[in-house]
Protein backbone atom coordinates (compact mmCIF):
# COMPACT_ATOMS: atom_id res chain seq x y z
CA UNK A 1 0.00 0.00 0.00
CA UNK A 2 1.24 3.50 -1.02
CA UNK A 3 0.61 6.84 0.54
CA UNK A 4 -2.43 8.17 -1.33
CA UNK A 5 -0.80 11.32 -3.29
CA UNK A 6 -1.25 14.83 -2.34
CA UNK A 7 -2.81 13.39 1.19
CA UNK A 8 0.35 12.73 3.44
CA UNK A 9 4.29 13.19 4.05
CA UNK A 10 4.95 10.07 5.95
CA UNK A 11 7.09 7.30 4.20
CA UNK A 12 8.09 5.57 7.69
CA UNK A 13 7.04 5.72 10.90
CA UNK A 14 8.96 5.86 14.24
CA UNK A 15 6.87 3.19 17.08
CA UNK A 16 7.49 4.74 20.43
CA UNK A 17 7.56 1.51 21.85
CA UNK A 18 6.52 0.18 25.15
CA UNK A 19 9.26 2.24 27.23
CA UNK A 20 12.76 4.26 26.80
CA UNK A 21 14.48 3.54 29.58
CA UNK A 22 17.60 2.17 28.49
CA UNK A 23 18.14 -0.27 32.03
CA UNK A 24 14.84 -2.11 30.73
CA UNK A 25 15.66 -2.57 27.25
CA UNK A 26 17.51 -6.36 28.03
CA UNK A 27 14.92 -7.43 30.81
CA UNK A 28 12.30 -7.00 28.55
CA UNK A 29 13.95 -8.46 25.35
CA UNK A 30 14.69 -11.69 27.42
CA UNK A 31 11.31 -11.30 28.86
CA UNK A 32 9.45 -11.23 25.41
CA UNK A 33 11.57 -13.56 24.05
CA UNK A 34 10.77 -16.49 26.32
CA UNK A 35 6.96 -15.07 25.83
CA UNK A 36 7.59 -16.02 22.12
CA UNK A 37 9.67 -18.92 22.32
CA UNK A 38 6.58 -20.45 24.28
CA UNK A 39 3.79 -19.64 22.16
CA UNK A 40 5.65 -20.69 19.05
CA UNK A 41 6.10 -23.95 21.25
CA UNK A 42 3.13 -23.86 22.17
CA UNK A 43 0.76 -23.31 19.15
CA UNK A 44 2.79 -25.32 16.53
CA UNK A 45 2.97 -27.96 19.21
CA UNK A 46 -0.47 -27.99 19.43
CA UNK A 47 -1.64 -28.17 15.20
CA UNK A 48 1.29 -31.07 14.91
CA UNK A 49 -0.19 -32.83 17.89
CA UNK A 50 -3.71 -32.45 15.95
CA UNK A 51 -2.55 -33.52 12.30
CA UNK A 52 -0.48 -36.56 13.86
CA UNK A 53 -2.97 -38.15 16.06
CA UNK A 54 -6.27 -39.45 14.33
CA UNK A 55 -8.42 -39.29 17.70
CA UNK A 56 -8.00 -35.64 17.61
CA UNK A 57 -9.88 -35.31 14.07
CA UNK A 58 -12.83 -34.25 15.74
CA UNK A 59 -14.47 -30.89 14.89
CA UNK A 60 -13.35 -29.29 18.13
CA UNK A 61 -9.61 -29.91 17.63
CA UNK A 62 -10.39 -28.59 13.58
CA UNK A 63 -11.18 -25.81 15.38
CA UNK A 64 -8.41 -25.84 18.01
CA UNK A 65 -6.12 -26.05 14.99
CA UNK A 66 -7.16 -22.60 13.39
CA UNK A 67 -7.19 -20.78 16.92
CA UNK A 68 -3.48 -22.04 17.08
CA UNK A 69 -2.71 -20.86 14.26
CA UNK A 70 -4.50 -17.49 14.75
CA UNK A 71 -2.72 -17.16 17.92
CA UNK A 72 1.02 -17.97 16.37
CA UNK A 73 -0.15 -15.33 13.47
CA UNK A 74 -1.09 -12.63 15.49
CA UNK A 75 1.94 -13.09 17.67
CA UNK A 76 4.51 -13.63 15.14
CA UNK A 77 3.20 -10.26 13.55
CA UNK A 78 3.81 -8.20 16.84
CA UNK A 79 6.44 -9.66 19.07
CA UNK A 80 9.35 -9.98 16.60
CA UNK A 81 9.24 -5.85 16.05
CA UNK A 82 8.92 -5.40 19.97
CA UNK A 83 12.21 -7.45 20.52
CA UNK A 84 14.35 -5.99 17.92
CA UNK A 85 13.14 -2.42 19.25
CA UNK A 86 14.57 -3.49 22.55
CA UNK A 87 18.05 -5.73 21.28
CA UNK A 88 18.93 -2.76 18.61
CA UNK A 89 16.86 -0.20 19.09
CA UNK A 90 15.09 -0.26 15.62
CA UNK A 91 12.08 1.26 15.95
CA UNK A 92 11.51 2.48 12.42
CA UNK A 93 8.91 0.78 10.45
CA UNK A 94 8.09 1.94 6.68
CA UNK A 95 4.63 3.12 5.36
CA UNK A 96 3.85 -0.42 3.65
CA UNK A 97 5.30 -2.40 6.50
CA UNK A 98 3.10 -0.68 8.56
CA UNK A 99 0.00 -1.09 6.78
CA UNK A 100 0.93 -5.04 6.30
CA UNK A 101 1.12 -4.81 10.13
CA UNK A 102 -1.86 -3.43 10.89
CA UNK A 103 -3.87 -5.68 8.76
CA UNK A 104 -2.71 -9.15 9.33
CA UNK A 105 -2.83 -8.91 12.83
CA UNK A 106 -6.36 -7.34 12.28
CA UNK A 107 -6.91 -10.93 9.80
CA UNK A 108 -5.42 -12.81 12.63
CA UNK A 109 -7.62 -11.26 15.30
CA UNK A 110 -10.94 -11.03 13.63
CA UNK A 111 -10.37 -14.88 12.80
CA UNK A 112 -9.99 -15.88 16.15
CA UNK A 113 -12.97 -13.80 17.09
CA UNK A 114 -15.19 -15.91 14.96
CA UNK A 115 -13.68 -19.50 15.28
CA UNK A 116 -14.38 -18.91 18.97
CA UNK A 117 -17.89 -18.47 18.98
CA UNK A 118 -17.97 -21.23 15.98
CA UNK A 119 -16.26 -23.53 19.05
CA UNK A 120 -19.16 -22.36 21.38
CA UNK A 121 -21.66 -23.19 18.66
CA UNK A 122 -19.76 -27.03 18.41
CA UNK A 123 -20.12 -27.19 22.33
CA UNK A 124 -23.69 -26.68 22.12
CA UNK A 125 -24.07 -29.17 19.47
CA UNK A 126 -22.03 -31.67 21.73
CA UNK A 127 -23.81 -31.01 25.47
CA UNK A 128 -27.61 -30.63 24.31
CA UNK A 129 -27.59 -32.98 20.83
CA UNK A 130 -25.34 -35.63 21.29
CA UNK A 131 -26.92 -38.48 19.52
CA UNK A 132 -27.08 -35.45 16.65
CA UNK A 133 -23.70 -34.36 17.22
CA UNK A 134 -22.19 -35.94 14.05
CA UNK A 135 -25.29 -34.84 11.89
CA UNK A 136 -25.03 -31.21 12.88
CA UNK A 137 -21.35 -30.88 12.66
CA UNK A 138 -20.17 -32.83 9.56
CA UNK A 139 -16.64 -32.36 8.05
CA UNK A 140 -18.57 -29.96 5.51
CA UNK A 141 -20.61 -28.03 7.48
CA UNK A 142 -17.19 -27.44 9.70
CA UNK A 143 -15.22 -26.83 6.90
CA UNK A 144 -17.60 -24.20 5.88
CA UNK A 145 -17.88 -22.44 9.58
CA UNK A 146 -14.01 -22.16 9.11
CA UNK A 147 -13.59 -20.43 5.79
CA UNK A 148 -16.60 -18.41 6.83
CA UNK A 149 -14.21 -16.99 9.64
CA UNK A 150 -11.48 -16.43 7.34
CA UNK A 151 -13.58 -14.53 4.44
CA UNK A 152 -14.81 -11.91 7.84
CA UNK A 153 -11.11 -11.61 8.67
CA UNK A 154 -10.07 -11.20 5.36
CA UNK A 155 -12.74 -8.90 4.18
CA UNK A 156 -12.71 -6.75 7.31
CA UNK A 157 -9.46 -6.35 8.21
CA UNK A 158 -9.32 -4.90 4.45
CA UNK A 159 -11.86 -1.97 5.32
CA UNK A 160 -9.79 -1.40 8.56
CA UNK A 161 -6.51 -1.13 6.66
CA UNK A 162 -7.95 0.95 4.26
CA UNK A 163 -10.13 3.03 7.21
CA UNK A 164 -6.87 4.21 8.63
CA UNK A 165 -4.66 5.02 5.80
CA UNK A 166 -6.64 7.08 3.55
CA UNK A 167 -6.09 9.32 6.50
CA UNK A 168 -3.40 12.12 5.98
CA UNK A 169 -0.23 11.68 8.24
CA UNK A 170 1.47 15.18 8.07
CA UNK A 171 1.90 16.01 11.93
CA UNK A 172 4.17 13.22 12.70
CA UNK A 173 5.37 10.22 12.33
CA UNK A 174 5.54 9.45 16.02
CA UNK A 175 3.08 6.20 16.86
CA UNK A 176 2.73 6.35 20.49
CA UNK A 177 2.53 2.20 20.79
CA UNK A 178 4.85 -0.39 20.00
CA UNK A 179 2.94 -1.82 17.20
CA UNK A 180 0.42 -0.29 14.01
CA UNK A 181 -2.69 -0.60 15.97
CA UNK A 182 -5.51 1.46 14.54
CA UNK A 183 -6.27 3.33 17.66
CA UNK A 184 -2.87 4.94 17.50
CA UNK A 185 -2.64 5.60 13.98
CA UNK A 186 -6.18 7.40 14.43
CA UNK A 187 -4.83 9.91 16.69
CA UNK A 188 -1.93 10.60 14.82
CA UNK A 189 -3.83 11.41 12.04
CA UNK A 190 -3.61 15.14 10.97
CA UNK A 191 -7.01 15.19 8.65
CA UNK A 192 -10.90 14.73 10.53
CA UNK A 193 -10.72 11.07 11.71
CA UNK A 194 -14.18 10.88 13.45
CA UNK A 195 -15.87 8.96 10.19
CA UNK A 196 -12.54 6.68 10.62
CA UNK A 197 -13.31 6.02 14.48
CA UNK A 198 -16.76 5.72 13.75
CA UNK A 199 -16.42 2.73 11.17
CA UNK A 200 -13.56 1.18 13.52
CA UNK A 201 -15.62 1.30 16.51
CA UNK A 202 -18.98 -0.11 14.53
CA UNK A 203 -17.01 -2.63 13.06
CA UNK A 204 -15.11 -4.08 16.29
CA UNK A 205 -18.04 -3.48 18.21
CA UNK A 206 -20.22 -5.58 15.59
CA UNK A 207 -17.49 -8.66 16.27
CA UNK A 208 -17.45 -8.50 19.91
CA UNK A 209 -21.35 -8.11 20.69
CA UNK A 210 -22.66 -10.73 17.37
CA UNK A 211 -19.99 -13.53 18.47
CA UNK A 212 -20.66 -12.88 22.08
CA UNK A 213 -24.36 -13.03 21.61
CA UNK A 214 -23.73 -16.11 19.86
CA UNK A 215 -21.49 -17.67 22.68
CA UNK A 216 -24.04 -16.58 25.39
CA UNK A 217 -27.21 -18.13 23.68
CA UNK A 218 -24.83 -21.19 23.12
CA UNK A 219 -24.18 -21.57 26.61
CA UNK A 220 -27.19 -20.54 27.82
CA UNK A 221 -28.60 -23.74 26.55
CA UNK A 222 -25.75 -25.87 27.14
CA UNK A 223 -26.41 -24.62 31.26
CA UNK A 224 -30.00 -25.38 30.86
CA UNK A 225 -29.21 -28.96 29.53
CA UNK A 226 -26.76 -29.38 32.24
CA UNK A 227 -29.04 -28.62 34.87
CA UNK A 228 -31.19 -31.48 33.24
CA UNK A 229 -29.01 -33.94 34.34
CA UNK A 230 -29.24 -35.41 37.41
CA UNK A 231 -25.60 -37.76 38.11
CA UNK A 232 -23.07 -35.17 39.57
CA UNK A 233 -20.93 -37.38 36.98
CA UNK A 234 -22.47 -36.07 33.98
CA UNK A 235 -22.15 -32.32 35.43
CA UNK A 236 -18.84 -32.92 36.19
CA UNK A 237 -18.20 -33.98 32.35
CA UNK A 238 -20.46 -31.25 30.65
CA UNK A 239 -18.58 -28.84 32.39
CA UNK A 240 -14.96 -29.66 31.77
CA UNK A 241 -16.03 -30.26 27.87
CA UNK A 242 -16.43 -26.65 28.11
CA UNK A 243 -14.31 -25.17 31.21
CA UNK A 244 -11.08 -24.56 28.74
CA UNK A 245 -12.88 -22.77 25.97
CA UNK A 246 -15.00 -20.85 28.83
CA UNK A 247 -11.91 -19.64 30.33
CA UNK A 248 -10.23 -18.76 27.08
CA UNK A 249 -13.22 -16.79 25.99
CA UNK A 250 -13.67 -14.43 28.98
CA UNK A 251 -9.49 -13.47 28.68
CA UNK A 252 -9.71 -13.10 25.15
CA UNK A 253 -12.92 -10.85 25.07
CA UNK A 254 -12.01 -9.11 28.55
CA UNK A 255 -9.46 -7.73 26.85
CA UNK A 256 -10.62 -6.91 23.54
CA UNK A 257 -13.54 -4.74 25.36
CA UNK A 258 -11.72 -2.90 27.61
CA UNK A 259 -9.17 -2.41 24.19
CA UNK A 260 -11.33 -1.54 21.26
CA UNK A 261 -15.10 -0.22 22.77
CA UNK A 262 -13.62 2.96 24.32
CA UNK A 263 -14.47 6.11 22.11
CA UNK A 264 -11.26 7.62 21.08
CA UNK A 265 -11.14 10.88 23.91
CA UNK A 266 -11.14 8.44 26.52
CA UNK A 267 -8.50 6.49 25.45
CA UNK A 268 -4.97 6.19 27.20
CA UNK A 269 -1.67 5.14 25.84
CA UNK A 270 0.01 4.20 28.51
CA UNK A 271 -2.68 2.04 29.78
CA UNK A 272 -3.40 0.88 26.03
CA UNK A 273 -0.45 -0.37 25.28
CA UNK A 274 -0.44 -2.49 28.75
CA UNK A 275 -3.88 -4.07 27.80
CA UNK A 276 -2.16 -4.92 24.41
CA UNK A 277 0.87 -6.60 25.70
CA UNK A 278 -1.58 -8.79 27.27
CA UNK A 279 -3.82 -8.87 24.35
CA UNK A 280 -1.08 -9.49 21.61
CA UNK A 281 1.74 -10.91 23.26
CA UNK A 282 0.53 -12.79 26.57
CA UNK A 283 -2.68 -14.37 25.15
CA UNK A 284 -1.58 -16.29 22.58
CA UNK A 285 1.25 -18.23 24.86
CA UNK A 286 -1.58 -19.12 26.84
CA UNK A 287 -4.17 -20.83 25.18
CA UNK A 288 -2.43 -23.85 24.42
CA UNK A 289 -1.41 -24.02 27.76
CA UNK A 290 -5.61 -23.70 29.00
CA UNK A 291 -6.67 -25.80 26.15
CA UNK A 292 -3.53 -28.48 26.60
CA UNK A 293 -3.74 -28.45 30.50
CA UNK A 294 -7.10 -29.26 31.37
CA UNK A 295 -7.92 -31.59 28.78
CA UNK A 296 -7.32 -35.19 28.85
CA UNK A 297 -6.99 -36.24 24.99
CA UNK A 298 -4.48 -33.43 23.89
CA UNK A 299 -2.41 -34.94 27.09
CA UNK A 300 -2.74 -38.34 25.79
CA UNK A 301 -1.84 -37.56 22.54
CA UNK A 302 1.03 -35.76 23.76
CA UNK A 303 2.23 -38.60 25.64
CA UNK A 304 1.81 -40.47 23.31
CA UNK A 305 4.25 -38.42 21.10
CA UNK A 306 6.86 -38.23 23.10
CA UNK A 307 6.40 -41.72 23.77
CA UNK A 308 7.44 -42.49 20.41
CA UNK A 309 9.96 -39.70 19.64
CA UNK A 310 12.02 -41.23 22.83
CA UNK A 311 11.76 -44.93 20.88
CA UNK A 312 12.83 -43.27 17.86
CA UNK A 313 15.92 -41.65 19.72
CA UNK A 314 17.11 -45.25 21.72
CA UNK A 315 16.83 -46.79 18.04
CA UNK A 316 19.19 -43.78 16.18
CA UNK A 317 21.79 -44.48 19.46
Amino acid sequence: MLPPENSTFVTEFILAGITDDPQLQIPLFLVFALIYLLTLVGNLGVITLILLDSRLHTPMYLFLSHLSLMDFGYSTVVTPKVMAGFLVGDKVISYNACAAQLYFFAVFLIVETFLLASMAHDRHAAVCKPLHYTNIMTPRVCAWMVVGCYVFGFLEASVHTWNAFSLSFCRSNVIDHFFCDATPLLALSCSDSNRSEMVFFILAGFNIIFTIMVILVSYLFIFVTILRVRSSEGHQKAFSTCASHLTSISIFYGAGAFMYLQPGSRHSMDTDKMASVFYAVVIPMLNPLIYSLRNKEVKSALKKAVGKAKSSLRYIF
